[in-house]
């Protein structure tokens, strides 16, 4: 080094050195030069570095050595820097040890170290601890400026009081404090996100009418808000707002915006924003098209995806592991997995080395195209390779194997990670206890979660729930209730999963005294019900014929702020009819639209239509019917039976044969009942001619015994089909003797055949 180096030289090095230790390294060597000696300039500058590249070790060491060459009374901005390094990586508990030894090394916090600290906590979350720094600030007597007030104002709005925030943005002139652009918007941000828009375009037309114009990086973080929750319009009307005070967007505008649109799926829109980056005179960089990729991607457009890849190398732009990985993993969830390996050769090539992620996408898609033996292969080629073992890789596979019923593999591969050191965590016991529970073998499942809390292992929420609803779902209440006593020895306390999984239990096996003690005792222990709950409720009171007490319930569902959905209308509709009150259900039918403002479905429609019909009211069966396709609801298969069964009940041959046709039309293949029902009116009525129609339609439709497909010569398949059918609907008890008799003839008679050969081969059906 030259004699002539000064602390402005070593300075600009170590800004400028990409490497924290070489710029240590150097930082150290100069210290030899005779006459040198390092300044508050370059020790801000070197702890700066290292904490910024999270070398927080040397980092304290510099701190360590700067104290003993420093005036400690003007080291506060290298503190806040040390502090908000630390905070940036979440490490907030040594940003508070930095705050609380500043006045210990005689340098006395003001109010930047205050907001510097109390920023740190509201943004990880630590909103009481925040507090009481501020509480701190204030008992030290010092003065809190416009940022003190911004950052209490993101505490607030950060817990879901933005109006609370309001009244400190209301309070700050009062204060002393000039308001200013970023309080405004972290006001606006804090109401947009709880879904007061109104009140917060109403602050942003304020902002901009008091010539608080937002700079970019502002504008930016309040439009993320908005597009993150899918209200990409509304930030639209904000930038059109700015534009006109000067401000111009920048390239990450237009990233976010493109963020919003793809969460919203308007891809299309997504895509012309990214064309027009380029005529804004900016230039589109790989966050911009990563964020159009993972939108294609989440969307089931890979292949479109892959061709913005190419295009943003086209660009001279170089994709990361983000891009590829994304890429990857979408084409595994289509099961494209050798699209899939394709990408990853061509990255492999690019120099891109896979990681985890990329691993756990391939073994996913594997196994969920079935191909277990190679998730297995990749597997262990992953750890080949050197990559890192890890506990999400191990769980993919045994996620894999489990959802292939290969529950014993999955035991066994957990075994070998205990045997090579990686103990497996309960995520990974409960990912087979899933499994087990969805085949059914529950009670292996409780087994097992005997032996290992023997081991040691302690069973969290989802393992108890899971085991609970496997029980509810085989109906083995006494097995689910004593899952509950063992949940509360170990310290786990039921959540609502927990209460509404034996809820619907004991509301499946009509228990109903059952169903309200332990809705009670739900509420006793402070579990706040939700609208499943009482839609629980509602169906076990009107199991129990106490429809009117079910009603009443309805009203209580509102006043606990809750809305009543289409679930609740349908059970309770379904209820009336139950209880053979058609009127009611009807007026409870009309009401939830009119009244409480739930849409119809196809699914209440049904429920009207067969209560009708079942009282032989087909024609307020039929009114509804048509009332339905009127306000634009497909009819389902259920409601062509239905309707099919209410015509055949009444005599209305005429319409039951045709609703039949029309449901065949429609693409809806009808019960075998409900074509024997079709089929004998035709009989007794003497229509033998379009009862054998029928036949012969079911044959072209594939509906025919497992005997027919035996028959491999064309033309006698067509001849034994039609015979084959008829006795198999008589065999099944779905056609009378009677109509077997002459059926049995009519499919015989050439002469029918041939008058009704046309529309036997019609595709109009």
């Amino acid at each position: 080094m030259s004699p002539a180096v000064l602390p402005k030289h070593v300075a600009t090095i170590v800004k400028y050195q990409k490497d924290p230790l070489k710029a240590l390294e150097m930082f150290n060597l100069v210290k030899k030069e005779d006459g040198f000696k390092h300044t508050l300039l370059t020790y801000k500058c070197m702890i700066e570095k290292l904490g910024f590249h999270g070398k927080f070790k040397e980092m304290e060491m510099v701190l360590m050595e700067m104290r003993l060459n420093v005036d400690n009374s003007l080291l506060e901005g290298v503190y806040i820097g040390a502090m908000r390094n630390y905070g940036r990586i979440g490490k907030v508990q040594e940003a508070v040890d930095v705050f609380e030894r500043m006045d210990f090394y005689n340098c006395e916090p003001t109010v930047l170290s205050y907001n510097a600290i109390m920023n740190i906590l509201v943004e990880h979350g630590y909103f009481n601890q925040a507090h009481k720094v501020y509480l701190r600030m204030k008992h030290k007597g010092l003065v809190h400026d416009v940022y003190t007030f911004t950052i209490r104002m993101k505490s607030f709005c950060r817990t879901k009081r933005p109006h609370a925030a309001l009244r400190l943005l209301r309070n700050m002139p009062s204060q002393g404090c000039e308001l200013n652009a970023v309080a405004y918007c972290t006001m606006i941000g804090g109401f947009y996100e709880e879904d007061y828009q109104l009140e917060a375009y109403e602050l942003f037309d304020e902002m901009v009418r008091l010539s608080i114009c937002p700079d970019v990086a502002a504008f930016n973080k309040l439009i993320h808000t908005l597009c993150r929750k899918g209200h990409v319009q509304e930030s639209e009307k904000l930038l059109n707002k700015v534009l006109k005070r000067g401000i111009s967007p920048n390239l990450f505008t237009f990233n976010i915006f493109i963020q919003g649109l793809c969460r919203r799926g308007t891809l299309n829109e997504a895509i012309s924003l990214l064309e027009s980056v380029t005529r804004e005179s900016l230039i589109p960089d790989v966050v911009t098209y990563n964020t159009l990729i993972s939108g294609l991607c989440k969307n089931s457009k890979v292949a479109e995806a892959e061709s913005y890849m190419s295009k943003m190398v086209d660009r001279g732009l170089e994709p990361d592991g983000f891009t590829y990985n994304t890429i990857i993993d979408g084409y595994c969830k289509l099961g494209m997995i050798q699209n899939a390996e394709k990408i990853l050769n061509n990255a492999t090539f690019m120099g891109f080395v896979p990681d985890k992620f990329t691993y756990c996408s391939l073994i996913n898609g594997l196994c969920q195209d079935g191909d277990t033996e190679r998730a297995m292969v990749v597997f262990s080629e992953a750890l080949r390779k050197g990559l890192e073992p890890n506990i999400v890789l191990f769980n993919t596979l045994i996620k894999g194997l489990s959802q292939q019923g290969l529950i014993l593999e999955a035991l066994q591969l957990m075994g070998e990670m205990s045997e090579k050191g990686w103990r497996p965590d309960i995520c990974s016991y409960n990912i087979v206890f899933n499994g087990l529970c969805k085949m059914g073998c529950v009670s292996d499942a409780h087994n097992l979660m005997n032996d290992l809390i023997v081991k040691g292992y302690l069973p969290d929420i989802f393992t108890f729930n899971t085991l609970i609803d496997g029980y509810c779902k085989q109906l083995k209440m006494e097995n689910a209730l004593e899952i509950i006593k063992t949940m509360w020895t170990h310290g786990v306390t039921p959540d609502l999963i927990t209460y509404n999984s034996v809820l619907n239990g004991l509301c499946k096996v009509t228990k109903f005294e059952d169903v309200m003690e332990t809705f009670k005792a739900m509420i006793d222990k402070g579990c706040v019900p939700n609208i499943i709950t009482y839609n629980i409720l509602l169906e076990s009171l009107c199991k129990a014929r106490k429809v009117n007490e079910a009603v009443e319930l309805l009203d209580e569902i509102a006043n606990k702020g809750l809305t009543p959905d289409i679930v609740s209308f349908g059970t309770l509709i379904n209820g009336f009819c139950f209880n053979g009150d058609l009127d009611e259900a009807y007026q409870l039918f009309r009401k939830m639209q009119h009244k409480f403002k739930v849409l119809q479905t196809v699914a209440t429609y049904n429920i009207m239509i067969n209560a009708f019909c079942e009282k032989l009211n087909i024609h307020m069966g039929e009114k509804l019917f048509h009332e339905m396709s009127d306000n634009g609801f497909t009819p389902d298969s259920y409601t062509y039976r239905v309707m099919i069964d209410g015509f055949c009940k009444t005599g209305n041959t005429d319409s039951g044969y045709s609703f039949l046709l029309k449901k065949i039309e429609k693409g809806f293949i009808p019960s075998l009942t409900t074509f024997g029902r079709v089929i004998n009116c035709l009989c007794v009525e003497h229509r033998i001619h379009e009862a054998v129609i029928i036949i012969h339609l079911m044959a072209r439709k594939g509906i025919v015994p497992e005997v027919v497909n035996t028959i491999f010569e064309s033309d006698k398949k067509v001849v034994a089909a039609p015979k084959i059918i008829v006795e198999d609907l008589l065999k099944k008890s779905h056609i009378t003797y009677y109509a077997y008799e002459v059926l049995y003839d009519g499919i015989r008679d050439k002469k029918i055949l041939k008058k009704k050969l046309p529309a036997m081969n019609s595709d109009n059906f």
